[in-house]
């Protein structure tokens, strides 16, 4: 049983596996994507290929859509080469229930995958091709929070935009650059709508990729790079539209245990490997089944029938509070507030972190104490009934196999979208922070973690993260065991407000911010004993 178009025509040996195969022919529909570009997702990893990979299929299956997903990666090109090319662009999808059962199906519905190397000329001319498709309806973006940035955290141009910025379209490397690069193939071809869709965790996605992709058309319009007219062509949100959404599915990294069960049923090539930047990548995609995808209905040159695969279709004000609700309250908050903790007393899944009485007391604090009570209900979705379903059923999951180092991830990237919305709004609506505790607590946690010592003091394997090296040399001098070598190291970092969107002394939460650190560098358990006694004085 190999994982192609040729291997699944034995479909009664997939049927015999309980692997259910699509009802429709991927090899023909990829070539009427190809002939018909509708839907280009950039950024084609995991929560990708498994949740929208999921609705296409859904909608193709139901006869509604008769286009694949033209995918094309920006930034790790061995996915391509080891997930994509060898598989046929399809992906084995496994559900992973809260009992411990399964569900599996072959989605055939990645149509093509193509890299973003705009010094690769075969890759760079079908990726213009690709947008020169009148046809072509949306561009849909996974690509992390860091995809978007164009500038660091002191506000100077990132190495690589900046040369995006000065070599003009056809010498691009960044995501924006690519991007923005293309959208001008478009306009160039003939003016053709279309809606650029972010999809990723980023507090009102849509006007961050909005502004990248404005503050890269105006430069290179400046400089005489494109034609003037192009800056009328993207700012024109009735031809180029930038919907806002809120998407949500726990795609943790692939499963051992499932690479083992699929192999066990008789499926070929299943190895889970990791790539060159470090992406684990496999050719199958386990989830969990709960998933929301809300997005806003701006779509000027048309759209596939979303809502009829389960997708919330509203309107932006809808989305902002469904984006706020998720990003800023009930989960990735409580994500981040529990990952570092969960590393630093030794544990590997999110799931054993949660069943720990300190930390989902933490995590109850900080969406049911501190977040909920600022938030807004969407309409479309109940805050109280989507942290319900995240504390009792989702985040407990330990079949998931979710684990606090992949979710430590790039903290520096999002401690301002899932901590400092809170802490503005407690400002806004009572002049400051001064009577948060959970979430001072969880920024506590990162940057003790950034020490690289758990909390018996042993070494600790630090995750990857764009600021790692310049947080670190902020923190220099600052020893475990020592807390006068604690001095004024903070400053730089709590009152960055390109990294926490405020600056936190200004909101009243920075020196009691410097006061809990200073206590969990006393020495082994200090972690543990600072977590007790303020979580224990929020319960009072």
């Amino acid at each position: 049983m190999k994982l192609t178009y040729d291997g699944i025509n034995s479909r009664n040996d997939w049927g015999a596996s309980g692997i259910k195969l699509p009802d429709y022919d991927p090899a023909q529909l990829s070539e009427q994507t190809k002939k018909a570009p509708v839907w280009v997702h950039f950024g084609i990893g995991n929560i990708f290929r498994f949740f929208l990979g999921g609705i296409a299929d859904q909608l193709i299956s139901n006869g509604v859509l008769d286009k694949g997903i033209t995918c094309v990666e920006t930034f790790d090109y061995d996915v391509v080469d080891q997930i994509y090319d060898p598989y046929d662009n399809l992906v084995l999808s496994v559900t992973l229930h809260e009992d411990g059962s399964t569900d599996r199906c072959v989605l055939g519905s990645l149509s093509e995958a193509v890299k973003a190397q705009s010094d690769d000329p075969a890759s760079w001319s079908r990726l213009k091709e690709i947008f020169s498709a009148p046809g072509l309806q949306m561009v849909s973006f996974t690509i992390t929070e860091k995809g978007y940035a164009l500038k660091n955290a002191e506000g100077e141009y990132l190495g690589y935009v900046k040369k995006d910025m000065e070599n003009g379209p056809e010498a691009v490397t960044g995501a924006m650059g690519i991007l923005t690069s293309l959208l001008y193939t478009r306009f160039c071809a003939g003016k053709f709508p279309l809606a650029l869709v972010s999809m990723d965790n980023v507090s009102r996605n849509g006007k961050k990729l909005r502004q990248s992709v404005l503050e890269t058309a105006q430069i290179w319009a400046e400089k005489g790079l494109v034609d003037k007219a192009f800056l009328d062509y993207v700012q024109d949100e009735s031809v180029v539209s930038f919907p806002w959404t809120m998407i949500d599915k726990i795609t943790p990294r692939p499963s051992e245990a499932v690479a083992q069960e699929l192999a066990q049923s008789g499926v070929e090539g299943m190895d889970i490997t990791v790539t060159s930047k470090q992406t684990y990548i496999a050719p199958f995609v386990n989830a969990e089944e709960p998933g929301y995808l809300v997005i806003e209905d701006s779509f000027p040159n048309g759209r596939p029938p979303l809502e009829q695969a389960g997708v919330y279709m509203t309107d932006r004000e809808t989305v902002n509070k469904s984006e706020r609700m998720k990003v800023t309250v009930c989960l990735n908050p409580i994500h981040t507030a529990l990952c570092t903790y969960a590393c630093m007393l030794g544990y590997t899944l999110f799931a054993d972190g949660m069943r720990d009485p300190q930390l989902h007391e933490l995590a109850r604090q900080v969406g049911y104490v501190e977040g909920l009570p600022v938030t807004e209900d969407p309409g479309i979705l109940s805050p109280k009934a989507f942290l319900d379903e995240l504390m009792q059923v989702r985040f407990p999951n330990p079949y998931l196999g979710d684990t606090s180092a992949r979710i430590a991830v790039d903290i520096s990237q999002m401690v301002g979208i899932r901590f400092g919305e809170t802490i503005k709004a407690y400002v806004s609506r009572y002049g400051d922070a001064k009577q948060l505790t959970a979430i001072p607590l969880a920024i506590v946690g990162w940057i003790r973690y950034l020490l690289g010592v758990d909390d018996e003091g042993k070494p600790l394997e630090l995750s990857p993260d764009p600021m790692l090296s310049t947080l670190q040399a902020q923190l220099n001098g600052v020893e475990f065991g020592r807390p006068d070598t604690l001095t004024n190291q903070l400053q730089l970092i709590l009152s960055n407000e390109n990294i926490f969107g405020i600056d936190l002394y200004a909101a009243g939460i920075g020196h009691k911010i410097e006061d809990m650190v200073r206590q969990q560098l006393k020495g082994p358990g200090a972690v543990r004993a600072v977590l007790k006694d303020y979580l224990d004085q929020g319960e009072k």
